[in-house]
């Protein structure tokens, strides 16, 4: 049985979970979800994962949810090449470092960033505030500021010489934000951020 990917490429975690399958020519069979259309909580894809979140695979009998558990279990099912999650114990200790933290800033704040900018306004028809969206700009700032002085130093990727899942993370997340038009007080330049180094 093809291993299923249940996904909507809106979705950064998703877009993570469906690049690494195609970099690593992981097999699938990809199946969409509408997060808008709220298929997510439709009965058949409970029964994937009960949660009612995307990215979810499914692999025989085996389901899973959660792009971090999924893009492991890919990496080390798959056996993809030891740079996306190293066996080395201290270069995994810094991928899981970066996997572990990105939940609670880079991605949580890069999340209130779109919906604030982009969700809010388009669905319920109003602004957010300049000084709420200043608040959540600055949260952002100082994750993206953690990113380049603490993740990444003088190294070309966070676990060293060669990209991981810590970057791919990174990256879709880093993206999301890169694309949200901001405010001129408030603009950073992406292009600036050691990720583009290679």
């Amino acid at each position: 049985m093809v291993l299923e990917m249940y996904l909507d490429l809106f979705s950064q975690p998703c877009r993570s979970v469906y690049i690494f399958a195609k970099k690593n020519n992981i097999p699938f069979d990809f199946k969409q979800i509408s997060l808008l259309g709220g298929e997510q909580y439709g009965e058949e894809f409970r029964k994937i994962n009960m949660i009612s979140k995307v990215p979810a695979i499914r692999d025989g009998d085996f389901c899973l949810g959660e792009s971090i558990a999924i893009l492991t279990y890919l990496a080390e099912k798959y056996k993809t090449a030891d740079h996306w999650y190293p066996l080395d114990l201290q270069k995994r200790a810094r991928v899981n470092e970066y996997l572990s933290w990105q939940h609670t800033a880079i991605r949580m704040h890069g999340s209130k960033i779109f919906w604030q900018k982009v969700m809010i306004p388009q669905v319920m028809g109003v602004e957010v505030s300049k000084d709420r969206l200043a608040g959540t700009l600055e949260d952002l700032e100082v994750s993206l500021k953690l990113i380049e002085e603490k993740f990444i130093e003088d190294k070309p990727f966070i676990a060293g010489e060669q990209i991981s899942l810590a970057d791919l993370v990174a990256i879709v997340e880093i993206m999301q934000v890169s694309g949200i038009p901001l405010s001129s007080q408030h603009e950073f330049d992406m292009a600036n951020l050691s990720l583009s180094r290679s």
